[in-house]
């Protein structure tokens, strides 16, 4: 809605300015770029500065001839001036120099001076003028790709965030909530969740390495696979070994994806996870005030052929919370509170926001699992 309002406001300003240069002549001496930017007195004073001061030094010197000066003014005029105008001054200044001279010459060959002085600054005018039509060309061009390219990028942004999870898994005793923040509209973390049964759910955390495009084709790719895993068995070694084969057929050796596979039982209170070089997921355990780092037990998928990883495992207690990041809240803190898993999120990325003054140099995504099975206390720190 506020883009809509701005566009409104700009254009009810160049309607504004259309009016305004009807009304005023001045104005409409002014190319239309001129005269839309900035104040329109500036250039026509330049441009009447400069044919005053040539006119004047032309006056004085009467040994030699100053025509070739008002080169300078016709210079201006040609950058500032609408093409018919910028040629009229041709006229004026021809006829300055011919009526203000003190020289007295031949009329012949005074109209001769002044054809030629004329055919050179037409000339001088002809080829500025090209050059600024070609840079306002090129300019347009410009402007036309960029606005391609963002309309690009938010396709690609929207088709991002389709790979990311539209319902939470309706788990008994956990409660989920996660978030991605790209730094540049689209970005190269991604997370999911997908329900295995009626008390298991599998929860994955990725990030790509590097920004932008390459990275959000990269991590799209990888959100594809995951998303093909779910409807295999969740064997997470497995999954993550195929995973690997197939990221490092298609990335060279500076591409690669940090991963944290997770399943949690509700039933057994149990955790599972394998950890590929990702940032250590947070457990922290609310009884007794605690804080477990889920550490990596292996290297990034895509760096080689094979990937060789072991599958870690811990008990989970009423009231625990479980909190996947990427590197974009590492200086995060997990605040005492009694808040559910959305406001622990919130929490977590206010924090960030805090410490980094809301200026992420990369993307940002965080999730959250708060275990509820009985009853269980707030979480406080």
């Amino acid at each position: 809605m506020s883009d809509l309002v701005h566009l409104a406001v700009q254009e009810s300003r160049r309607s504004e300015l259309r009016g305004l240069c009807e009304r005023i002549p001045l104005l409409s001496l002014l190319r239309k770029d001129v005269a839309s930017n900035g104040p329109a007195w500036l250039p026509l004073l330049l441009v009447l500065g400069a044919t005053a001061a040539v006119a004047y030094a032309d006056h004085v010197v009467a040994s030699i001839s100053l025509v070739y000066l008002y080169i300078l003014p016709l210079a201006v005029g040609a950058i500032f001036l609408r093409k018919q105008v910028s040629y009229s001054l041709i006229v004026v200044c021809v006829l300055f120099h011919d009526y203000d001279s003190p020289r007295t010459i031949n009329p012949q060959l005074r109209i001769f001076h002044n054809l030629s002085a004329m055919l050179c600054f037409a000339l001088v005018v002809y080829v500025i003028r090209r050059y600024m039509e070609q840079r306002e060309a090129l300019a347009r061009v410009v402007r036309q790709q960029r606005d391609d390219l963002l309309k690009d990028i938010e396709l690609a942004a929207q088709v991002q965030r389709l790979f990311l999870p539209s319902a939470k898994p309706g788990i008994p005793g956990l409660e989920m909530a996660g978030m991605m923040h790209p730094a540049r509209g689209v970005g190269g973390d991604y997370y999911d969740y997908f329900p295995i049964d009626g008390h298991r759910t599998q929860l994955v955390i990725a990030d790509v390495a590097g920004k932008g495009v390459p990275a959000a084709l990269l991590m799209s790719a990888t959100a594809a696979a995951m998303r093909l895993e779910a409807n295999h068995d969740r064997n997470m070694l497995e999954q993550v070994e195929r995973l690997n084969t197939g990221i490092h057929s298609v990335s060279d050796s500076d591409r690669f994806v940090t991963l944290l596979v997770a399943e949690i039982d509700a039933q057994k209170r149990m955790l599972r996870y394998v950890n590929c070089g990702h940032n250590p997921a947070l457990l922290f355990r609310v009884k007794t005030g605690t804080l477990s780092l889920m550490n990596a037990s292996c290297p990034p998928i895509g760096l080689s052929p094979e990937e060789i990883c072991e599958l870690a495992s811990e008990d989970l207690m009423a009231g625990d919370v479980l909190v996947f990041y990427t590197d974009g809240v590492t200086e995060a803190e997990l605040r005492g509170s009694p808040l559910s898993a959305e406001d622990l999120m919130i929490s977590i990325y206010n924090a960030a926001a805090d410490f980094c003054g809301d200026n992420f140099n990369d993307d940002v995504t965080i999730l959250v699992v708060k275990c509820n099975f009985d009853g269980s206390p707030t979480v406080s720190s």
